[in-house]
């Protein structure tokens, strides 16, 4: 294809999205790798200076693990779920918050835009409960585990957010909430997420991965169009499994509460994020009700 065939190709959809809010959560490999960060940065402040207000939440897991382990306290999983203390909930606060918001909000200055990074618990964005108690398997044994300071949200005030976006700053969450105490809570990043996409009238969320989208049992095929329905059936007959489900889950609360399509991409491969949105193919699974 030429070069002004590319273009062409995307400008239906830039048209379509000029002025509406994008929700990305950043995930995957290109959370530790700079150079893959870097390029999802460039395709972000494109997309700002095309017309989209765009949001950044990222998660965090690894470099939480990493932290704590450096720090000489051993992570606790539960049937894959991180057990968060006291302890873990402070290191958790430092890394999101501190070391990668900033990491990104600095990547965001080089290509040219102002990022600015902010927290659920700043201006009550986001207010939480704590969880309960979770029912998990373990050595075939059904157990409640009581994780600790993980959060559940219960609502988004999303003014903060909107009068940011307003000001043509590029907001980059951490998943941290507060409760009605103002204790701090830490949050799943892709239901963070998800609750904000609704939370803003988003036209789009999108989610990075280290995986090309939505493949089906033998891994090898990509599905590029799933409906809400689809998607349900996949995750219960267990074609779905392990981290791809949070992904969905929130991909399926976005889309039932008016958010208009949900994307499921590959971080890795140089701007794929730019490639998903603009041309007609795609390059991962879009999610529609």
């Amino acid at each position: 294809m030429k070069r002004e065939d590319v273009l062409m190709e995307a400008l239906p959809y830039i048209r379509q999205f000029h002025g509406k809010t994008i929700i990305i959560k950043l995930g995957g490999h290109a959370m530790v790798d700079p150079k893959i960060m870097n390029t999802v940065i460039e395709d972000a402040v494109l997309l700002h200076y095309i017309g989209m207000k765009v949001v950044l939440v990222h998660g965090g897991g690894p470099e939480i693990t990493e932290k704590m382990k450096a720090m000489g306290k051993e992570p606790k999983f539960v049937a894959g779920l991180r057990v968060t203390d006291l302890d873990t909930l402070e290191i958790a606060m430092m890394v999101l918050a501190g070391k990668i918001s900033n990491t990104i909000v600095s990547l965001i200055a080089q290509n040219g835009a102002r990022g600015i990074g902010i927290s659920g618990n700043d201006g009550n964005l986001v207010i939480a409960r704590k969880m309960d108690a979770q029912k998990v398997t373990i050595e075939d044994r059904e157990e409640e585990v009581d994780l600790g300071y993980v959060g559940e949200i219960q609502r988004v005030n999303p003014g903060l957010l909107r009068t940011l976006l307003d000001s043509g700053y590029i907001p980059v969450v951490s998943p941290l909430a507060i409760d009605e105490q103002g204790n701090n809570l830490n949050i799943n990043a892709d239901t963070m997420a998800g609750e904000l996409a609704v939370a803003l009238d988003a036209g789009k969320l999108v989610s990075l991965t280290d995986v090309d989208g939505v493949m089906d049992k033998t891994r090898t095929n990509i599905y590029y169009r799933l409906t809400l329905a689809e998607v349900e059936s996949m995750i219960a007959d267990g074609t779905i499994q392990g981290g791809m489900i949070p992904k969905l889950a929130a991909c399926i609360y976005a889309s039932r509460n008016g958010v208009e399509r949900c994307h499921i991409i590959n971080g890795n491969a140089p701007h794929n994020l730019i490639l998903e949105l603009f041309t007609d193919q795609g390059v991962g699974t879009m999610i529609r009700g």
